[in-house]
């Protein structure tokens, strides 16, 4: 601690206990040292900041103007001090996610790599899972964040990021390739290969809510096995547009005629018990979709 510091301490524990033996006892300093300071301050000022008598010590009217001045810069330095105290918590540490496979493949890497660059010895555990193992994964502690469809559980403190376009895809040759937007009612006359993971299936509510009783040919976990079987011409389906983001299949990806879109948000327990790094790492997850990550997916 620098040495003006230790003396403004000795200054505020004097005035608070009206002792030099008892300001000494608290600072671990002799009762001789504090009025040393206390002494050194009073040249250095060049005024009279403390009355010293049989029954203690008590300010002087130039020592009252004084104190909320030491105070004030005591109180800044005990939060610069708390300031470095989270920045060392940084220095290392674990991250645990849980995340659905299209935010890790596409989105994370380049978040991870921003905050790797500023705190190199950060590890992450990354576990991937539909919306409901993510959830529970978070309320029992497992991960310390995960991404999530929203609405979640009021349980979890949920921190809201941005909205997914989903989007129809079909064969390159499809009729309706060329079409400005899918019409709705064509999704009930054609095959359709439905992307189903858990029991928050955002493609079959958004199904349901239109009255839609598509023609399901095929029911998988893959999102990969849809855009495949939708190159081969088996049929078309609905996927979000994160997921549709550097695709190596020939397909066509159109907006529905009544745009649909899923809400994605980051949850947490409670942010106030988080780690140093865990709320740092939002900041920068928050940072990225800022500056457009998740806007250019809708």
């Amino acid at each position: 601690m620098d040495t003006n510091l230790q003396k403004y301490m000795a200054f505020l524990k004097t005035v608070e206990y009206g002792s030099f033996t008892k300001a000494a006892e608290v600072l671990h300093y002799s009762q001789s040292g504090i009025s040393r300071m206390i002494s050194d301050l009073e040249k250095e000022w060049n005024l009279s900041v403390l009355e010293r008598g049989r029954s203690g010590v008590r300010l002087t009217s130039d020592g009252v103007k004084m104190l909320p001045f030491v105070q004030n810069v005591c109180r800044e330095y005990q939060n610069l001090q708390d300031q470095v105290d989270q920045l060392q918590g940084l220095e290392s540490g674990l991250i645990r996610i849980g995340t659905i496979s299209s935010i890790a493949t596409h989105w994370l890497p380049s978040v991870i790599k921003a905050f790797q660059k500023d705190y190199p010895n950060i590890e992450y555990e990354l576990l991937s899972g539909d919306y409901g193992e993510i959830e529970e994964w978070r309320l029992a502690g497992r991960v310390d964040c995960g991404f999530l469809l929203l609405p979640a559980s009021a349980e979890l403190e949920i921190t809201p990021l941005k909205r997914d376009e989903m989007m129809v895809i079909m064969p390159q040759n499809h009729p309706l390739a060329d079409c400005e937007s899918f019409p709705i009612k064509a999704l009930e006359e054609e095959p359709f290969m439905l992307l189903e993971r858990g029991e928050k299936s955002q493609v079959s509510e958004l199904l349901r809510q239109r009255g839609l009783p598509p023609k399901v040919r095929f029911i998988t976990l893959d999102d990969y096995a849809i855009m495949s079987m939708v190159e081969s011409g088996l049929g078309i389906s609905i996927l979000p547009n994160l997921i549709l983001q550097r695709t190596p299949y020939h397909i066509v990806k159109k907006s529905l005629e009544e745009p649909a879109y899923r809400d994605l948000g980051l949850a947490m327990r409670d942010s106030k018990s988080a780690s140093a790094a865990v709320k740092r790492f939002l900041t920068y997850v928050l940072k990225e979709t800022n500056h457009g990550i998740i806007e250019r997916i809708i």
